[in-house]
This record gives structure tokens, sequence and C-alpha cells, in this order.
């Protein structure tokens, strides 16, 4: 049996999404004669003066022809010698974003066009940010209209770095550049002697070839209940798909969330009778006995599902209304609906960068973290390991339009009776006992600037001048306190958002806190400034990174260079200088006892 990709086409408006998929089509030999006969004359009356235009066999709604643009999804499927296909080509107008990440949901793998002419444009980000959202791991840049400036190949890199720094956060598992031209057919089905300077396949070849299968580890078994089958009174049967693992008469599964427990008694995938069933099946399992199970229970076996009615999402808004804190929608989660309210905006994610930024309220097309309450307890998953219970829509109580869709990121185990504690002894008096003034020192800079160097001998003049403090250190943090974070972006935002509370709490309790962390992003910094609060000193460790690296104490940037440790910040990670920090230095211009003369003298207004 031949294999099945699912892909879609998708870009800017006007990068050849719809041209690309004709003319594979037509040169491939996958049309009928009447399909092919009706492009030719079609074509005749369109917007090539006569020439073929590949892209009238995607685009079939009156208004997509009329204005030469894509609006709705348009699915096709075919098959070659080597693998069965089936193609989303999605619509670049960012009016028709909400289309795109439909077409993105279903899908294994992601072409994503660019105009050699224009470049990475805003919604191509956007495009391959939402395909990274939607749990796509293979991205195909395709480079298009290349005969438009002669075959480049200088451009044609250009393009392929900048998208590939811009894609280095998605965790994909594969991005493959590929220069075409879609209304000549380069590079297409087969090989164009145009860029002899191209030594890869051509796309038809790749797409036949890539391997898009997802290494699963052993998992249990779990199915999300659509609907419960009565035919009569002597059979109560739960159906759905299995989304994972397997299942055989007589096995003991749970039913979430009501943690009851029962036995299979019998299993039917669809009309027949089965000893068992596996992932991918439709089947109607029936108990041994009668347990509470309706739509959107899921029976699960030998998985840990977390039950939780709060969560935080990572969601695209859709609605044409924005999103504001406080609003409530349905959200829907497997086969499961419920009433919640978006308890808070944490941050938007600005599409060009990848940067958090502050929001009260979230507009079209625009994506965000949020805070999110449920009406009752709600079964999900992580989504890397279950698209269906990992994944969600929100859906507007009034219209039953879907207003965003997204992914869980994790629940928020909250009681409603936790309340702020008041204690007698105070901030002020532990510090007035302590005859100090309780700060923060936050030393940040690049691996090897010296950062620890230089706060454990600041530390040790501020003890022997009687004050009261505690150096956090970040390799020991990670011993203890962070163990469980790794260094990809999320776990280092993580990782100096738990210092900064840490911070917090030791300046409450009249110390003087010294952080070293490379704290490698200004927004993270900003937040640990806002969560440790005034009395915050952000202390920059200038020392440039070519002297960091002569230095390479721990040998960690010779492992990077050689590509040992991924996501190093300087060499395959990025380091955001402050823009306004309290005190600047650069521990290469100095002997260590005049950095921390230095360092003294600019701390005198703040001690």
């Amino acid at each position: 049996m031949k294999s099945l990709l699912k892909f879609i086409t998708c870009g800017s408006v006007d990068d050849g999404k719809s041209t690309l998929i004709g003319h594979m089509l037509y040169d491939a030999k996958l049309l009928f004669a009447d399909q092919e006969r009706a492009l030719e004359l079609d074509s005749k009356v369109g917007s090539r003066e006569g020439a073929i235009d590949y892209s009238l066999l995607l685009d079939g709604l009156m208004a997509e022809r009329e204005q030469g643009i894509t609006i709705d999804v348009a699915y096709r499927y075919f098959t070659t010698d080597n693998r069965s296909f089936i193609v989303a080509d999605t619509p670049g107008h960012e009016q028709y974003t909400r289309n795109m990440a439909v077409g993105a949901s279903f899908a294994d793998l992601s072409i994503i066009l660019v105009d050699a002419t224009q470049g990475v444009l805003t919604q191509t980000k956007r495009h391959a940010r939402i395909s990274a959202l939607m749990g796509i791991k293979h991205f195909v840049l395709a480079v298009n209209k290349m005969d438009l400036i002669n075959y480049d190949k200088h451009r044609f890199e250009e393009i392929k770095a900048e998208f590939t720094r811009y894609a280095s956060t998605f965790n994909l598992d594969s991005i493959q550049a590929i220069p075409v031209s879609a209304t000549e057919g380069d590079n297409i089905t087969k090989k164009s002697m145009n860029t002899g300077w191209y030594d890869g396949e051509s796309m038809l070849a790749y797409l036949e070839n890539v391997d898009v299968s997802e290494s699963i580890e052993d998992s249990g078994f779990i199915m999300p209940v659509q609907r419960v089958s009565r035919p009569n009174h002597t059979f109560r049967g739960f159906q759905g798909q299995v989304e994972s693992g397997k299942i055989a008469v007589g096995d003991e599964v749970i039913a979430l969330p009501s943690n009851e427990k029962a036995r299979v008694k019998s299993i039917h995938v669809t009309d027949k009778m089965a000893e068992g069933a596996v992932s991918g099946q439709p089947v109607t399992i029936q108990l041994d006995k009668e347990v509470d199970v309706s739509r959107g229970c899921v029976l699960v076996k030998g998985e840990n599902l977390e039950l939780a009615d709060m969560f935080t999402a990572t969601i695209l808004w859709m609605d044409d209304t924005e999103l504001v804190e406080g609003r409530n929608y349905l959200v829907k989660v497997g086969t499961k609906i419920l009433p919640a309210t978006v308890m808070s905006i944490k941050y938007k994610i600005d599409i060009n960068t990848g940067k958090h930024i502050t929001a009260e309220r979230l507009f079209k097309n625009e994506m965000a973290v949020c805070d999110l309450a449920l009406s009752e307890n709600l079964v999900f998953d992580k989504f890397e390991k279950n698209k269906t219970l990992g994944g969600l829509i929100l859906i507007d109580r009034v219209t039953n339009m879907t207003s965003a869709c997204g992914v869980i990121d994790h629940s928020l185990r909250r009681s409603t009776n936790v309340v702020w504690q008041e204690t007698d002894i105070t901030r002020e008096l532990r510090a007035k006992q302590k005859l100090q003034k309780p700060i923060t020192l936050w030393f940040t800079g690049l691996s090897g600037s010296g950062k620890s160097t230089l706060a454990n001998a600041v530390e040790k003049k501020l003890v022997a001048m009687g004050k009261h403090t505690m150096l956090l250190d970040g390799d020991n943090v990670r011993h203890g306190l962070n163990k469980n974070l790794g260094f990809k972006e999320v776990d280092r935002v993580e990782n100096i958002r738990r210092i900064a509370e840490v911070s917090r709490l030791m300046n409450d309790a009249g110390l003087i806190a010294l952080t070293s962390f490379i704290s490698p992003y200004e927004n993270d910094r900003q937040n640990a400034k806002e969560i440790v609060g005034e009395s915050f000193v952000e202390i920059f460790v200038s020392t440039p990174l070519a002297e960091c690296e002569r230095r390479d104490v721990k040998g960690l940037y010779k492992k990077a260079r050689n590509g040992e440790i991924p996501n190093f910040t300087g060499i395959s990670s990025p380091y955001e200088e402050p823009s306004d920090p309290d005190i600047t230095m650069d521990t290469s211009q100095y002997e260590i006892d005049e950095a921390v003369e230095f360092v003294f003298e600019q701390l005198k207004k703040y001690l």
C-alpha cells in the first residue's frame, strides 16, 4: 500500500501557490483528459495572454478567478507510482488567514512559497508560524519566480538563510529549500537546466521521498468518545476514533473524567465484530458494566492524561471582533465542548520576531498566550503526543463561529480560596534588622563573559562589609530548582522567571540577592525587573563574543561550533544586549580587583 502525504501550500499573496500545484499536476500527467482540455480553454480567456494558467486548476471560485487570488482552501487528491497525496492549496491574503489555519490543521508538511523578487514577507512568517503551531514538523521553502531574477543563486541563498534563521525556533524536523518557477516549470517535476548550481531533487521527487513518519514511543490507548450508541435496550456502545495505542477485548479501561474502571466486552470496527483495534480506526466499544460515559469523555489504558479546569494556551485569534480579557466562549478539545472564560492575555507573539509583547486585547490574525478557566474539569494531553487532545478551538457563543484555534501549553492548578497572607514581620523590618537595603544585582552577559567570577567577587566584598547576601548562579540553580528545564527558549523564559521570583523572596527576607545568568532575552529581563520591582539593578557584563570564546572556560563554545550543543547563546541562539543597563562592565578591560571597585563605585547610589 502506498504511503499518504498530506501537505499544504502557503505563503503571501501572489507567491504562486496555486500555479505551483497546477503545473505539477499538469506536467506529471495527473489530470483527466477533460480536465486538461478545460484548463487549456479557460486559459485562453485568462490573465496570461492565452498561455496556460495553471492556477485555474485550483482556483475554482468565480471570485478567485476574477481577482487572481485564492480565497478558500482547495483540496486535491492525486497519486504517483511512488506515493499518494492530498494537498490543501491555502489562501495567501491576510484576510483569509483562518482558511490557511484550517488547511494546516490536517497536514504533515508545509510548502511555503516565497516570491524571489519580494523575499520573505510578514505573511510568509505568519503562515510559517501557524504551520509550526499546528504541529507541522516538515517545511519545504519553495523560492518561486526564479525566472524573474535570472535564476540568481546568490538571491536564492539569501532568502534561504533568512527563512532558516526565522524558523530556527520552531523545533522542526526538516527544512528543504528548492528554487522553482511555477509558471515555467523549473524544478517542479524534474530538475531544471537553468539551476545547474542546485544539487537537490525536484519538488515532486522530494515530496515522493520525504519521510514524515513520527517516531512515537509505545503509547497507551486513548479514545475520545464521540457518540453513545443505544440501538436497543440491550446494547450500549461508545463510538470514536482510536487516537493512540491499541485495545483488545478483555482489556481494562478507565473512563475520564469519572475515573471509573471497566473491561472491554466487545469491539466493532465499522459494522464488524473484532478482537482488537489500533490507532486510526473508528470503533464502537461495549463495556462489561454501566459506567458514567457520554460524548466528550475519554477512554484510556496505560496513559496518564491531565485533568484540569484551568490551563494556559497559545492561540491564533481569527475573529473580526477583538479578544479582551473576561470574555466567555465555548472551548472544544477532542469531542468535549465546555463554557470557558479568557482570564488573561499573558502576551502577544510578534509574528516577525517571536518576541513577547504585553497586550490587553487581541486582534484578528494575532497570536497570543492566554490563561483560560473552564466550567468543569477537562481531559487533555500534550500536543506533541496527541493533537486531538492537545489542540483546541474557541467558539463564539452567540454566532457559533470559530473565534480561535490553538494548543494547550499546560494546566493551571489554582485554588479559588488561595489568598495572600499578610505577616507581622515585614520586608522593612527584616531589612532594618540587617542594617541594609535589600536589592537584586542581576548580572547578565554571554557565557565566559566573567559574570560568575565578578558576582562572586562582589559578594565577597559585600560580606566583608557586613552585608547579608545570597548568590544565585545559573549552573548551580539548574542542579535543583530548575533541574527540569532545558535550554530551549521556552525553558529559558521559565528559568529566568523562577529566578526573578526567588530573588524577590530573598529581598523580602532582607537579603541582597546576586544573580549570574546569561538571560539572553531583553523581554525576559524586563519581566524579571517587573517581578523584583524597584530594587532590581541590571549589570551588563559586556565582554565581547571573541574574548568569551577565546576563554571558553567550560569548553562550551568548541562544542557549540562542532554542533554538539544546540541553541547555544552567541553561536546558534541570539543574545539581546540590554538597551539601558544600570551598570556596564567589560571584564576584558580590567583585572578582577579593578572590576569589583568599578562596580562598587556604581553601586553606591543603590546600597
